[in-house]
């Protein structure tokens, strides 16, 4: 359920499948609504025309009736019967000379209030078209047309027509026509929502897939999908071909930088030696001479761990990178490497631990060289004379050594990437300490290859704080 609830409050407005979906909702509510306007529409002229055909004939039929009456009874009487005999309460009747004045009128008539029949008549002042009038609540058809008997011009004959009744059922029908259509709008959406949505599946599941491969699974990696459309079948072969290139490129590489420290290393050695040897026989240097031998023998020994730290790298990835795992106190061991590093630096570096014995499975001289870099980490970037705490704990089933100093702190947004290679917070500070990038990088690798994980907290102007937790 957190799930599905998590998909649909989070959408994406710019995603393919909002896209298609507000798209052929749009139109097939342009279409619905466009076929239940004209329905409407449609429905409305029905009812006029068939009203109107009904007036027309009264008001053919009257001038028949007159003249029968006529001949019977008095002009007037006979005018008057005729159209009480079309009449009904339904039906209004009544005829204007051209002055205006009412000749004769339906009885029923006098059944209508005098509000609307005052506004009928205002009506019959103005061009009359056979269309629906709305006076107060009710709905009449106004029909007029001229009565002659036997060739004498009697007046302007007006027929109402009151279909109150019909024009409300037409408008109930409309309404219930427009909430149809609003639930058919509704329901299409869903329906198009649904079927998209299982349409885009298997784009979903390749990207799914594709997010989960790492440079390490890149020559194994295959994307592939059962009852995939050609289109997404396609797109996975394109994309298992890009991977295999992609693969192919990261092996050139790893094997390029492997081969290239490798060679490097050995000379850059024999180099260093001899500048050692040399620098032993200084009685027979000038100063001059004694500091270049020492700037060259110090690059030389920068050089040749930078290239160590290309070969681990490189081996780690190539899955090379081989462990010797064993039992472990932590205590003892972090004692021994903090009494070595005490030995080439002039700080104070304690042990705060509440816990002994702690144990843990590690590669010793791994775990060594992650500690030793962390430790030059710290005092590179800190000022002389700071102390540098190590901090032993277990947590349930993980050992957590932290190397807190009181430098200068990382700012918040490069730490998330300093153990990236190559990468430093500041360019200027990284070369005039002698920095290369590599070994934070390189104290990554060696942790996650013992199975555990490292992280950092710091602040900017307070120091830093190294944590490792690793398995028990």
């Amino acid at each position: 359920m957190k799930k599905t609830k998590k998909d649909w409050t989070n959408i994406d407005p710019c995603s393919l499948q909002i896209r298609l979906t507000i798209g052929m909702a749009s139109f097939s509510a342009l279409v619905l609504g466009s076929l239940a306007i004209w329905t409407s529409w449609k429905m409305q002229q029905i009812l006029i025309d068939s009203r109107k055909h009904e007036v027309e004939q009264i008001a053919k039929r009257l001038p028949q009736d007159v003249q029968l009456y006529s001949e019977m009874m008095q002009p007037e009487t006979g005018l008057q019967k005729a159209i009480d005999n079309l009449a009904n309460t339904n039906i209004l009747l009544w005829l204007k000379s051209h002055d205006n004045k009412i000749l004769a009128k339906a009885a029923t008539l006098n059944l209508l209030s005098n509000s609307i029949v005052s506004e009928l008549m205002t009506l019959t002042q103005m061009p009359i078209k056979p269309q629906v009038y709305k006076i107060n609540q009710s709905y009449f058809v106004l029909y007029s047309n001229s009565v002659e008997v036997q060739g004498k011009l009697l007046g302007e004959l007006f027929v109402v027509k009151d279909i109150t009744r019909e024009q409300t059922m037409f408008m109930v029908m409309v309404q219930s026509l427009s909430i149809t259509s609003i639930l058919a709008i509704i329901v299409l959406t869903v329906a198009i929502a649904l079927y998209i949505r299982r349409s885009l599946q298997p784009l979903r599941q390749l990207s799914q897939m594709a997010a989960v491969i790492s440079p390490e699974d890149l020559g194994q990696a295959q994307l592939y999908l059962d009852n995939a459309p050609s289109e997404v079948k396609e797109l996975a072969q394109t994309l298992n071909m890009l991977l295999l290139r992609l693969f192919q490129s990261w092996e050139q590489e790893r094997e390029f930088v492997s081969n290239v420290s490798h060679e490097l290393r050995t000379p850059l050695t024999i180099v260093h030696g001899y500048l050692q040897s040399v620098l032993r026989r200084q009685n027979n240097l000038t100063p001059t001479q004694q500091e270049a031998l020492e700037t060259a023998a110090s690059e030389a020994e920068r050089t040749i761990r930078l290239l160590q730290d290309l070969l681990d790298l490189a081996r780690a990835d190539s899955g090379y990178l081989h462990f010797q795992m064993k039992n472990y106190v932590l205590n003892d061991l972090v004692e021994e490497i903090v009494v070595m590093a005490e030995k080439y630096s002039d700080r104070l570096i304690t042990i705060e631990s509440t816990t002994y014995p702690i144990e843990a499975k590690v590669d010793y001289s791994r775990l060594k060289q992650v500690l030793l870099n962390l430790i030059d980490n710290a005092i590179k970037y800190s000022e002389d004379g700071t102390p540098i705490v190590f901090k032993l704990d277990q947590l349930q089933d993980k050992a957590i050594i932290q190397v807190c100093d009181q430098g200068y702190g990382i700012p918040l947004q490069h730490q998330a990437r300093i153990f990236e290679r190559f990468y430093r917070v500041d360019e200027s500070r990284s070369h005039a300490t002698g920095g290369s990038g590599l070994g934070l990088s390189i104290v990554k690798t060696l942790v996650e290859g013992m199975g555990g994980s490292v992280s950092v907290q710091s602040k900017l102007g307070e120091g830093s704080m190294f944590t490792i937790s690793l398995p028990i």
